[in-house]
């Protein structure tokens, strides 16, 4: 089929181009953040599997979560949970009715971000 001639509507599909709004990063970030959560899972089940099979496999275990490869990753883990614990607590605010105008979606988009930023920050420092 072709296209309507007369159809004037610009199209762009070029996607860097787009200047999101801070609630649709927000909004993107949590999703990306429940996925990345979905994949953990499997990671985190293996670890919790590893360390109680055995008192020697508690202790490889234990060794491994030193190498700093693994300390990322747990690290990377902490922050998808934590973001993502962070904009939940968000939409639950907003369920209420709170902040449920524009000002107040980019408000709470904002605030969200910078909350989370906090926690990951002081997660990494724990972790290393």
């Amino acid at each position: 089929m072709m296209a309507n001639v007369n159809d004037k509507r610009p199209v762009n599909l070029d996607l860097t181009t787009i200047k999101f709004p801070v609630p649709a990063l927000a909004s993107i970030t949590h999703r990306v953040a429940g996925v990345a959560l979905f994949v953990a899972i499997p990671i985190l089940l293996w670890l919790l599997d590893r360390s109680l099979a055995s008192p020697e496999s508690f202790a490889q275990t234990k060794e491994l979560l030193t190498a700093p490869l693994a300390k990322l990753v747990v690290w990377a883990i902490l922050a998808a949970v934590l973001y993502h614990l962070v904009a939940g607590i968000k939409h639950l605010i907003m369920d209420w009715g709170i902040g449920e105008t524009l000002e107040g979606g980019r408000r709470g988009a904002i605030l969200s971000f910078a909350i989370a930023a906090v926690l990951i920050i002081l997660a990494g420092v724990w972790v290393w």
